[in-house]
């Protein structure tokens, strides 16, 4: 009976949120209901908020029912937005309608932006002040974040650009407020040793996309010495340890009770969860992220330290990190409480090792080599971070593949927030932007930086002053270059010169050499690269030589690479090239070619309809075969 009265009602509702003066009688029907079952009927998913709108204003009873602050409204927000729930309290007062309407007007602000940004950087990377209109939204950063992630998240292969600048947007965002929030991390005083806390920041940075946090990698340590703990009770059921609650910071003296620690640490980070050192693929910054050291139980020893070092403290050792050469390490101290202590009173510990305990001597073995004793020094957290994040910046630089050089764009701006006035990474940072194309702006400002410190920098070493100026010269070439650019180049197929161009932007192509599957997202009817690049690569060796159509083209393997036509064919088997610039010139995948996006079809006018034609008579006849 309940379930029928609550099935009329639901065809009532939608009939009053249409009427602008409903009938006695429907009214009368809906608002004799029982509250919990208009109540019922108001949240069940079947109305939109533009239809609650309506209803509220039919009559007192049910304007009541749908109350900003009340289940309805917070119902529609939760329906339309799940993951913004976990921001609020269950015991806040929330005007839910406010938050609707706040929530609704960031999406409409963040898609104009995002809607805006291919046409405005199209022909250049995003520049630092690209995204000042984002810095000056009004509203909560929360809703504009969740907007972009909304767009991510859309379904299909459609929106590619939109998805490509949501990504750099959401990027951006999350990078400078985990950047702030590093900063003041580092004002910390000197006895702050929050090791992990530092190192989920820089883990942050480095993967801002992803959904790390302190309080999860928290969590799953803790999981960690809960297993210790049960390891120690069967070794000693009366230890201290045992006893101590989450988050307290009490420390255990005595030498024997430590050791009991350790082993009980040993056995179950290494025999039952099979953590290890990643000697096979050392050179890889995952290894240095500690969300993925606990998910792949591998890192390399700086990582494995911390990881380490933060179980033993928990458990009331009081392990100190030790900025060893080649190999970090942890220290444990032998001597007694308040005496004069030497290198030779401490046990030192190789987290990466399977936690293996070490002597001076063996140190020394272990890097091979004879160190001073300021190296089994311990070190504190700004130390441990600026190691950290000189491992990620050796990485950087050994970037081949990513042309982006993302990992050393952000392994730089980590040094940097640390050590602002490190010059020769100011300067490297410098031609980075330079030969990324990032010129507005920051890169200018960056330069400017380097200047008012250059003469510092003559003092030290006179030799950089021609570095600086070489930097400052190109930079102002650069910008008097903008003031002279013309309109977009549009390249006409129907062009006479053009007629040796076969291909067109957006066929998925194959290299009938290297075998790679590439898209084309440009072309020229003949080689228009300097004198150098033709000589390094050989062109001169083709039958075709340099004189014939050369393609820009996205490789699979996150390249861009110039092709000469001779050299590429088309693919028989299409399928998505998985680049991460993709979204930039294209706007949708269809199965078997790339459809330009507004900006490049404005520079290739002819070419899609040529697409149209090539799809047709390479695929369909394909097809075809197929069915014979």
């Amino acid at each position: 009976m309940a379930a029928a009265v609550v099935d009329s009602a639901m065809e009532v509702v939608p009939a009053l949120a249409e009427e602008a003066a409903p009938e006695a009688a429907g009214l009368s029907c809906l608002v004799n209901l029982p509250g919990e079952v208009l109540e019922y009927i108001l949240c069940s998913g079947s109305l939109t908020a533009a239809d609650i709108g309506r209803v509220s204003s039919t009559c007192r009873r049910l304007r009541e029912l749908c109350q900003s602050s009340g289940k309805v409204w917070k119902e529609q927000f939760r329906v339309r937005w799940p993951s913004l729930m976990k921001h609020y309290s269950p015991t806040d007062y929330v005007n839910w309608l406010e938050e609707y309407k706040v929530r609704q007007k960031a999406g409409l602000e963040a898609r104009k932006i995002v809607a805006s940004f291919s046409k405005r950087f199209f022909s250049e990377h995003v520049p630092c002040n690209g995204f000042s209109d984002i810095e000056n939204l009004e509203g909560p950063e929360i809703f504009f974040e969740d907007e972009l992630v909304c767009i991510l998240n859309m379904e299909g292969r459609k929106a590619l650009t939109w998805k490509y600048y949501a990504k750099k947007i959401l990027y951006y965002l999350r990078q400078q407020k985990i950047l702030n929030n590093l900063k003041a991390f580092l004002q910390q005083p000197d006895d702050y040793e929050s090791y992990l806390e530092g190192a989920v920041y820089i883990d942050q940075y480095c993967n801002p996309l992803s959904d790390i946090s302190l309080k999860d990698i928290q969590a799953q340590i803790d999981s960690i010495v809960e297993l210790v703990c049960k390891t120690l009770r069967g070794i000693n059921c009366r230890h201290p340890s045992l006893g101590f609650k989450a988050g307290e910071s009490s420390m255990i003296m005595e030498i024997e009770l430590q050791s009991q620690v350790l082993d009980a640490m040993n056995y179950v980070l290494y025999d039952q969860l099979k953590f290890k050192g990643n000697r096979m693929d050392y050179y890889n910054a995952l290894n240095l992220y500690m969300h993925q050291v606990l998910i792949r139980r591998t890192g390399i020893p700086i990582s494995m330290s911390l990881l380490y070092l933060t179980i033993a403290r928990q458990l009331g050792v009081p392990l100190e990190p030790v900025n060893f050469p080649s190999h970090f390490l942890l220290r444990w101290c032998q001597g007694a409480e308040g005496a004069t202590l030497d290198i030779f009173d401490y046990i030192y510990i190789d987290a990466f090792g399977k936690g293996k305990q070490l002597t001076v001597k063996e140190c020394e073995y272990l890097i091979g080599q004879h160190v001073t004793a300021a190296l089994y020094g311990v070190v504190n957290v700004k130390k441990v971070l600026q190691r950290m994040v000189g491992n990620l910046l050796s990485l950087g630089k050994r970037e081949g593949i990513d042309q982006s050089y993302q990992l050393l764009r952000d392994s730089l701006d980590l040094y940097l927030a640390m050590y602002p006035d490190q010059v020769q990474l100011l300067l490297l940072q410098a031609r980075l932007y330079f030969h990324l194309g990032i010129w507005p702006e920051k890169s200018f400002c960056l330069v400017l930086k380097v200047l008012d410190i250059l003469q510092h920098i003559q003092t030290l070493d006179p030799g950089q002053h021609g570095a600086v100026g070489y930097l400052v010269q190109h930079t102002l070439e650069h910008i008097e270059r903008k003031k002279e650019e013309v309109g977009v180049e549009v390249k006409l197929r129907s062009d006479e010169k053009h007629r040796d161009v076969c291909y067109s932007i957006g066929l998925i192509m194959k290299h009938k050499r290297y075998g790679y599957n590439c898209v084309i997202y440009g072309w020229d009817p003949t080689c228009m690269m300097g004198h150098e690049w033709i000589r390094n690569m050989n062109v001169h060796s083709l039958p075709h030589g340099h004189h014939q159509p050369f393609y820009n083209v996205l490789v699979e393997d996150g390249s861009c690479r110039y092709a000469a036509q001779e050299n590429l064919e088309y693919n028989v088997e299409p399928q998505e090239i998985s680049h991460p610039d993709v979204g930039r010139y294209f706007s949708e995948f269809t199965g078997t070619h790339y459809i330009p996006n507004a900006e490049l079809e404005i520079r290739y006018p002819e070419d899609l309809e040529f697409v149209y034609e090539t799809v047709q008579n390479i695929y369909s006849a394909k097809k075809e075969n197929i069915d014979e």
